[in-house]
């Protein structure tokens, strides 16, 4: 069946942004990067603070980040043992709720994964291995799958942390099997496309990076002890990398940039740039660094160079692409997750700060800060910047920040 695509264009007035309604959402914005496409916006913050436009309490327990889609604002949250998508209009106002199953209520209970839209439907993976397909108008099932029933996986320490990747007509998630380690699903149906073995190893709280290279899909994540290229249409493994930490804990996501991909995580491990190589068929290390081991907060890139907080070291680094050599480094902020748009990093660390920083060729140039006050819980979630505004969600509370 051939797909039509409507296009919307919204006028901003910094230019012209057109938005494909059936386009998926993704984690850490376009092409996954942390970078989002917005200009115009402010260079300095009022004293207190930029400007809440409004806030959202009751989201119950959660890490996860809000999708954009439809003129709506979902998030997933936890009440009791029950995970909820909740549809929040553009000004902050619930519009319907809906529950999709069982949710993590162990050790940093909440839900981890950010719910993905396309078009009509919505997709969710929660803590305990359910994937869930739901209506993206109203919240009703349309199909469901445990992942470690159906596929042999199996969680991890913390619980599933992975926001599922969609190429296409596929859905592509990680349960971890020793015989279906990754896998393709048709996003309508819920029907096996394609199978991965991959390394055999339990996933490792990392959502996928998805890219084009040359003339290949491919997809690039984080097992337990490897990192995996697998080829998206067909499901083959290319090559892998090894790479482990402490405690199997490598949620970020991979970094692609030019032909190349760098691939990182905490407790002193860092990181290693991987060179692709025939259109992603094989891959091999440029350089690795121990210096930025973020845990979870990523990096991003921008103007050839990595910015990003090191887990064991606490500072926030800014490092050559090419090299992995430290340019500079900082401790002025908290540790803690990183986006940019505009020429600016914005920061939101561990202990609550946000911070709006011009990246200099020598050092970090804070330009404001404020403390996120409203919410609860540990200050772990990415934010989001989305049509002049910065979103932050703090345990069960969501703010909308007015940053153009």
């Amino acid at each position: 069946m051939k797909t039509y695509f409507f296009i919307i264009a919204i006028f901003f007035f910094s230019g012209l942004n057109i938005v494909f309604a059936q386009t998926a959402t993704t984690w850490r914005g376009p092409n996954q990067s942390g970078v989002y496409e917005e200009y115009g916006l402010l260079d300095k913050w009022p004293s207190s603070g930029p400007e809440i436009l409004w806030s959202f309490d009751g989201l119950g327990d959660g890490y996860s980040s809000p999708a954009f889609a439809n003129n709506l604002i979902y998030l997933s949250g936890m009440e009791g043992s029950t995970g909820y998508i909740y549809a929040l209009s553009e000004s902050g106002k619930l519009q319907w709720k809906a529950a999709y199953g069982e949710e993590w209520d162990n050790s940093y209970e909440g839900t981890r994964a950010s719910p993905v839209v396309a078009g009509d439907e919505l997709y969710m993976l929660s803590g305990v291995g359910d994937l869930s397909c739901m209506n993206a108008k109203n919240g009703k099932s349309i199909w469901k799958k445990n992942l470690f029933r159906e596929f042999g996986g199996r969680n991890i320490q913390w619980g599933i942390n992975e926001t599922v990747v969609i190429h296409e007509e596929k859905l592509i998630c990680t349960p971890g099997g020793t015989g279906h380690n990754v896998i393709a699903l048709d996003r309508h149906s819920g029907k096996l496309i394609w199978s991965s073995k991959g390394k055999g190893e339990k996933s490792a709280y990392c959502t996928p990076l998805f890219m084009k290279t040359g003339s290949r899909n491919l997809l690039v994540t984080h097992t337990e002890r490897n990192i995996l290229g697998i080829d998206a249409d067909s499901g083959e493994l290319l090559w892998n990398y090894a790479h482990t930490n402490r405690w199997s804990v490598h949620p970020n996501t991979p970094i692609f940039h030019g032909d190349q991909v760098f691939c990182f995580s905490g407790y002193g491990q860092g990181g290693v740039m991987l060179q692709l190589y025939q259109d992603g068929a094989s891959a091999g290390k440029k350089w690795t660094s121990n210096t930025l081991d973020s845990r979870m907060g990523g990096a991003v890139v921008m103007n050839g160079k990595i910015y990003g907080s090191g887990d064991n070291n606490r500072q926030w680094q800014c490092v050559d692409w090419q090299t992995g050599k430290v340019i500079y480094a900082s401790k002025e902020i908290g540790n803690g997750v990183v986006i940019a748009a505009d020429g600016k990093l914005y920061l939101y660390s561990q202990r609550g700060e946000l911070a709006m920083i011009k990246p200099g060729n020598s050092s970090f140039e804070i330009l404001s800060e404020t403390k996120v006050t409203l919410g609860s819980a540990q200050h772990w979630a990415h934010p989001v910047i989305n049509k002049g505004r910065l979103f932050v969600r703090h345990g069960d509370t969501l703010i909308s920040y007015k940053i153009k």
